[in-house]
């Protein structure tokens, strides 16, 4: 390896002098970066293996940040054109987005984002960050603000015979009140407005500082719209009308060089080649490795086994610790929560980690309950102001079929030895011995979740209790309470790790998302419920209550103890 190492440096020698002239003529004077959004915006994507389709990539927020650094410090690149079609991302995604944009305008570049589609609150929230926003001429912009539903079926299944049994630790705990109330509980209400307020908020300030307006002017835009077309000039939140064939001229590109199409160049190939080196090195470099848990928690056993299971985070994990190149990690989350089982497995895992190497959290939109509790040993917490986070508590929840079957004429006769033989069982009645069981079991998850908190942002265990009981907190409300050290995105957590690196790592260090080695490793197995009531289960959750809400709670109706936050948010 080495031999082929000295080959291609001495190659890499020999060609020098062509590759530092192509790379100076690569980019003319005058030239705009461009970046099409049309789909996933995320902080990191990993290399994929040789035979993984990349038709549907998504945007990384850390490419788009290293190659707006490298534009900065370019006097060739006038500015950044992005044309954002449509954009699938949450707020905190957003604000890190619209964090990159405005670093690009204030280091003196040109900014201009074109709407072609028009654009909904978080495509506005982002272009307002622009120096100039282009809007397609029959589009429109609909920055309406920020709302969430929830269905309660309570009655619902009353009339059905079906009787839900939730028990939850914390009255802020609502990932199962949809089954056993009327309407919103005041705590759920009182935590989503909070959040809410902390969303337009920076919605409001996101427009008044990218358009030059008031708070107030920004308030009057988001109650006045949607607008058309002309009419978005007419108020402020976009400065001309452009179809895509008109992008050109409206940047003021002379026309002779619109002719030969030499204005533009792709940012992804522009940074490619500024971070190409012109000799290859002998060594492979230090690596900062990306550990992601993405999705709801969930056992490798388990009904949501293809999401964020332990069994894939704890081999990247391991794989992360036996790598002597990996010098430090980033946790980067972005789970509502799940599985308290598999969150405890993965929390042991980080755990062990930390104690070898410096690991850095990351939250991206969402990283609550069991989200958090995996989050709990890193060294340093990073979310951004409107992350959704915290939520320490948990639930359990059972369905009791019986006065349904009774109506059907259906009977059930039931043989055990043990007193509490069925009290593991997702359906069927339970009597206060029963009750008085699961509320015990749950207590003691409670406290457990409570200690790992404590021990992990090094507070007292009443301090914690207090700020815990199920509570929903935005990032910027969970650093005023200490359970979030820093606030801002992916290249942030970076730069947390590398502080705790020696500086003379820091110019090789590379970043890399963990490959999960293929072997799986053997984990323990939970305790599985009948197969045919896990149906049964499934089937009425999915009759009654939404996607959105419905992968958490069937968890928790199959036997699950969950640490999750309700509900998944839409925005």
């Amino acid at each position: 390896m080495i031999v082929l190492r000295l080959l291609g440096l001495l190659v890499d020698v020999l060609l020098l002098p062509l590759r530092a002239l192509r790379r100076g003529g690569a980019v003319p004077s005058g030239t705009w970066l461009t970046i099409t959004i049309d789909g996933p915006v995320v902080d990191v994507v990993g290399k994929p293996r040789f035979w993984q389709v990349r038709a549907h990539k998504a945007l990384s927020l850390y490419a788009l940040d290293r190659a707006v650094t490298a534009m900065l410090r370019d006097a060739r690149v006038h500015g950044l054109l992005v044309t954002l079609r449509s954009m699938s991302a949450g707020m905190a995604t957003a604000s890190s987005l619209r964090a990159i944009l405005a670093r690009a305008r204030a280091g003196g570049k040109q900014v201009v984002v074109h709407l072609p589609m028009g654009g909904d609150t978080k495509d506005v929230y982002v272009a307002s960050a622009a120096s100039k926003i282009l809007l397609g001429p029959t589009a429109q912009l609909a920055p309406l603000g920020f709302r969430t539903s929830s269905r309660y079926v309570k009655r619902a299944l009353d009339r059905a015979g079906v009787e839900p049994q939730v028990f939850a630790c914390g009255e802020f705990k609502s990932a199962g009140e949809t089954l056993v109330r009327d309407a919103m509980s005041p705590a759920q209400r009182a935590q989503l407005e909070r959040l809410f307020e902390g969303f337009h908020g920076a919605l409001l300030d996101g427009i008044a500082s990218g358009r030059g307006v008031t708070r107030e002017r920004a308030s009057e835009l988001v109650d006045g719209a949607p607008f058309f077309g002309a009419a978005a000039v007419e108020q402020g939140l976009a400065d001309e009308l452009a179809y895509e064939d008109e992008v050109a001229d409206k940047l003021g590109v002379p026309p002779e060089r619109r002719a030969r199409r030499r204005w533009a160049v792709d940012a992804g190939a522009y940074l490619a080649r500024a971070e190409r080196p012109l000799v290859r090195r002998l060594t492979p470099p230090p690596v900062i490795a990306v550990v992601p848990v993405h999705g709801a928690i969930a056992h490798a056993a388990g009904p949501l086994g293809g999401l964020s299971t332990d069994e894939r985070v704890t081999r990247a994990v391991r794989a992360a610790r036996r790598d002597r190149r990996v010098k430090g990690v980033v946790l980067h989350i972005d789970s509502p929560g799940g599985s308290a089982l598999a969150s405890d497995l993965m929390h042991h895992e980080v755990e062990q980690l930390a104690r070898e190497k410096p690991v850095v959290a990351c939250m991206a939109n969402v990283a609550a309950s069991g989200g958090y509790y995996v989050a709990a040993p890193a060294s340093c917490i990073v979310a951004r102001a409107t992350t959704v986070t915290g939520s320490i508590g948990v639930v359990a929840a059972r369905l009791s079929l019986d006065p349904l079957l009774s109506r059907l004429g259906i009977a059930t006769e039931v043989v055990q030895t043990g007193r509490r033989a069925s009290l593991l069982a997702p359906l069927g009645p339970l009597d206060e011995d029963a009750r008085a069981t699961i509320q015990r079991e749950l207590d003691a998850m409670y406290r457990a979740f409570v200690g790992v908190v404590a021990a992990g942002r090094k507070l007292a265990e009443d301090d914690v209790e207090r700020l815990a009981r199920g509570r929903v907190y935005s990032g910027q409300d969970a650093l005023d309470a200490k359970l979030v050290d820093v606030l801002g995105g992916f290249d942030t957590a970076v730069d947390e790790v590398k502080k705790r690196l020696d500086p003379s790592l820091h110019a090789r260090l590379e970043v890399r998302v963990v490959r999960t080695p293929r072997q799986p490793l053997p984990v323990p197995e939970p305790p599985k419920p009948d197969e045919v009531t896990q149906r049964v289960a499934r089937a009425l959750l999915a009759a009654v209550l939404p996607a959105r809400e419905r992968a958490l709670l069937e968890l928790a109706v199959t036997g699950e103890r969950v640490l999750a936050v309700a509900p998944v948010f839409e925005t």
